[in-house]
């Protein structure tokens, strides 16, 4: 959470999530279930990342036709986040419904408040991305611009899964970062541009409450935890 609160004064933040596509060779079964909204074929990750780009939870199972809250809504992490009820949060996109435990931006700030709200949330999500940018860096294989994996979907998940392993020893051994890191922005290379705004949920007072007490221009201080 400190190391999170560094980068733009957002308190609480256990993590980021998002989702990426990984492009893989078109498969004998399912084929249709495969092809993303960008065309092509590929499996849909999920990820979880610390503040030094580490992946901290990841699915890779679902095809890539699969919607990123689809994937949230039934994976294990919301379900412990449900039951634990930490205190704390992650950040994701628009694509996802605001919870109590996962907060996304606010459409169409109305005011300054939001605003500010906005910028910090932007700004520490961006830690995904640039995750999933430096693991497609060193690993390739996993980039658009190298083809896609030649394997069946099954593999491909071994490979995608043993690829982010292997960038989180490299974080955890300082490594030295690949120069031509991917530059996905935000909202991933691949994710999010055609999504729609998922329903808002129960996360909304918890925002409403967060940006008066951290973000409004009455607090003099939101830099403190």
């Amino acid at each position: 959470m400190e190391e999170f609160h560094q980068i733009c004064g957002f308190p609480k933040v256990l993590g980021c999530i998002d989702c990426t596509l990984i492009p893989i060779q078109r498969p004998k079964v399912d084929e249709v279930a495969y092809v993303s909204r960008k065309g092509y074929h590929a499996v849909n990750v999920q990820a979880v990342c610390d503040a030094k780009l580490r992946f901290t939870n990841v699915v890779v199972l679902w095809p890539g036709a699969t919607h990123d809250a689809h994937i949230y809504n039934n994976c294990s992490l919301k379900r412990a986040l449900e039951e634990e009820k930490p205190d704390g949060w992650l950040l994701g996109d628009s694509g996802y419904a605001c919870k109590p435990h996962l907060l996304t931006p606010v459409l169409n700030p109305a005011n300054s408040s939001e605003e500010r709200y906005n910028r910090a949330h932007i700004g520490t999500r961006n830690t995904i991305e640039r995750a999933f940018g430096v693991c497609k860096s060193r690993f390739r294989c996993l980039h658009k611009s190298s083809g896609c994996l030649l394997f069946e979907p099954e593999k491909c998940i071994a490979v995608i899964t043993a690829c982010m392993q292997l960038h989180n020893l490299a974080v955890s051994l300082r490594l030295p970062v690949p120069h031509d890191t991917p530059d996905t922005g935000i909202g991933g290379d691949e994710n999010h541009t055609a999504h729609q705004q998922a329903p808002s949920d129960d996360g909304n007072q918890i925002r409403r409450l967060l940006i008066q007490s951290r973000f409004s221009s009455m607090t003099k201080n939101t830099r403190s935890i």
